[in-house]
């Protein structure tokens, strides 16, 4: 029994099964039935295949725009937009603009379990050229170009794949609607144009008694509110527009109540500026010059005939002084 025997069979290895292997449960419920020819077409890419299967499996009314995909998927709008334009153009999905009796205008989209012939060409599909052959890790054989894999014929029971086309050919009685992704971005809304500031208001005269009036004013308001401490420099500035509203004939009181009046609880930060605002935007109109008319002398009685006449004081009226030749009415 301690000899070798060479030429005795090898134990049985087991067998690696390649490819794949399914395990299938029967579904009851929560399932949905898609053709192979959807789920091994040639022609369309992996994305626009799940996106089909997904569509097939969602209830009538659901919404399947690019912004609600988009929001469901990790993939962006960009290439959600580009399946939807495959499944259009091999007959898996159509999409047309409606008109609603608001006037709103919607996009209603139609699922194909089964590929429609007649629906127009919405997207030219890529044909990639030819490549070199590439090796087969589970036959060992070189495997064909892609080409050359489209042009086999189908197998049996699976309709045929629509060809790939390299340009879109609507159909003559159809026109192709364009579909969300291809509308163009509605350009920005310029920007308001920031109102001009306003000036502070200048005297149309300068008076000296004037001016020093509105120094006080402005330097003593911190006595009515100590956040109201302006610098020297913010009185000098400020101190012309106060003449202003002292030359429209408002009272230096109403001016101090003006600036002091319904100020914010919190601390301010530029007391000088809320001053600046209120000079500004509160200032009174101009008082209009009213012309003075002169005033008809007082009626007098005469003297002479007691008739009444006008006169700045009493005498003889204009006749009576004619008749008697008397001096006129100092």
């Amino acid at each position: 029994m301690d000899t070798q025997n060479f030429s005795a069979p090898p134990c049985a290895q087991p067998r690696i099964p390649r490819g794949v292997t399914h395990i299938n449960v029967r579904h009851t419920t929560r399932f949905t039935v898609v053709g192979n020819h959807l789920t091994q077409h040639r022609a369309l890419s992996l994305t626009a295949i799940g996106l089909a299967v997904h569509i097939q499996s969602l209830p009538e009314g659901a919404r399947v725009d690019i912004k609600s995909l988009a929001a469901r998927f990790l993939e962006g709008e960009t290439r959600i937009a580009a399946s939807l334009r495959e499944l259009e153009a091999h007959g898996y999905l159509s999409r047309r603009r409606e008109r609603l009796s608001n006037g709103r205008v919607v996009t209603h989209t139609v699922s194909y379990n089964q590929p429609q012939r007649n629906q127009p060409q919405r997207l030219a599909v890529p044909v990639p050229g030819p490549t070199a052959p590439e090796p087969d890790p589970a036959r060992g054989a070189p495997r064909k170009p892609e080409r050359e894999r489209a042009a086999v014929p189908p197998a049996a029971g699976l309709p045929p794949a629509p060809a790939p086309t390299t340009a879109a050919t609507p159909a003559p009685h159809m026109a192709p609607v364009p579909g969300p992704a291809s509308a163009p971005a509605p350009a920005p809304a310029p920007a308001p144009a920031p109102m001009p500031k306003r000036p502070l208001p200048t005297p149309g005269t300068r008076d000296p008694s004037r001016h020093l009036t509105a120094t006080v004013l402005l330097a003593s308001l911190h006595r009515e509110d100590p956040r109201l401490l302006l610098s020297e420099r913010d009185v000098n500035r400020l101190a012309p527009a106060v003449s202003a509203w002292l030359e429209r004939g408002v009272a230096p009181e109403a001016v101090r109540a003006t600036l002091t009046s319904g100020l914010p609880r919190e601390p301010l930060r530029h007391p000088a500026g809320v001053m600046s605002h209120r000079l500004t935007q509160s200032l009174p109109p101009r008082t209009p010059t009213v012309p003075v008319t002169a005033r008809p002398h007082p009626l007098q009685n005469c003297d002479g005939c007691d008739r009444a006449f006008r006169a700045p004081q009493p005498g003889h009226c204009a006749r009576c002084r004619h008749r008697s030749d008397l001096p006129e009415a100092a």
